[in-house]
C-alpha cells in the first residue's frame, strides 16, 4: 500500500510548508495594507465596506494561489 505520506519527514515537511505559506501570505497582506491610503481592517470591520471586502478577498485568493503554486 502507499503509506509514504504518513512518514514523519513528510508530515514535518508539510507542516513547514504550510507555516511558510501562512507567513508569506501574512507579509503580503501587511504590505498591501501599508500601500493603501487607509486602514483596510478598520474600513472593512468598522465601516462595513462590502466592496472593499470583496476586493481584499480576491487579493487574498490571488496571493494564496501564487504562494501555493510556488511551494508546489
Amino acid at each position: 500500500m502507499g503509506f509514504e505520506y504518513l512518514k514523519p519527514g513528510v508530515i514535518l515537511a508539510s507542516l513547514l510548508f504550510a507555516l511558510i505559506g501562512v507567513v508569506i501570505f501574512w507579509v503580503c497582506f501587511v504590505i498591501i495594507d501599508k500601500l493603501t491610503p487607509y486602514d483596510l481592517w478598520a474600513e472593512i470591520v468598522e465601516k462595513q465596506n462590502k466592496a472593499l471586502a470583496m476586493v481584499v478577498a480576491a487579493m487574498c485568493l490571488g496571493v494564496s494561489i501564487i504562494v501555493a503554486a510556488a511551494i508546489h
